[in-house]
C-alpha cells in the first residue's frame, strides 16, 4: 500500500479525480474542499482512498507530511486547464486550499521520497 504523499500524487496525476490538481505549475496542490469531501473523504469500502473522511484529518495529515497552506494571491494560473480549474471552482463559490511542500513538485517526482512524516 502507498503511503499517504504517493497516494496523494496519484491522485493529482489522475484524471478521475475533479477535486484536486497541481497548480501554480506543478509546485502547489490545490483542492476544492467542498468537492474533495464528497468525492474522496465519502467514499466507503473498496473504494476508499485515505483512512479518514474528516477533512481536518486529511488536513492534519498534509501537515504532518510538511506541507504548508499557501494563501493565494490573485494572480491566476499561467496553464489553461489550470486556469478553468480554478474559475470553475471560483464561480461555484467553494473554497480552494492550496499546499505547497518543496518535495512534492510535478516537474520532479523524484524528490517525492524525500516526502517524510514529521
Amino acid at each position: 500500500s502507498l503511503c499517504f504523499p504517493q497516494k496523494l500524487w496519484k491522485m493529482v496525476e489522475s484524471d478521475e479525480f475533479r477535486s484536486l490538481w497541481w497548480s501554480e505549475g506543478g509546485r502547489c496542490v490545490a483542492i476544492n474542499e467542498d468537492l474533495f469531501k464528497e468525492e474522496v473523504l465519502g467514499r466507503v469500502g473498496p473504494l476508499r482512498v485515505f483512512a479518514t473522511q474528516s477533512m481536518k484529518s486529511f488536513l492534519r495529515q498534509l501537515n504532518l507530511y510538511g506541507f504548508t497552506k499557501v494563501q493565494r494571491d490573485f494572480q491566476r494560473s499561467a496553464s489553461l486547464p489550470e486556469f478553468l480549474a480554478e474559475e470553475a471552482a471560483a464561480s461555484a463559490h467553494n473554497q480552494i486550499l492550496y499546499y505547497y511542500n518543496p518535495n512534492f513538485n510535478r516537474e520532479h517526482p523524484h524528490l517525492l521520497e524525500k516526502c517524510k512524516r514529521r
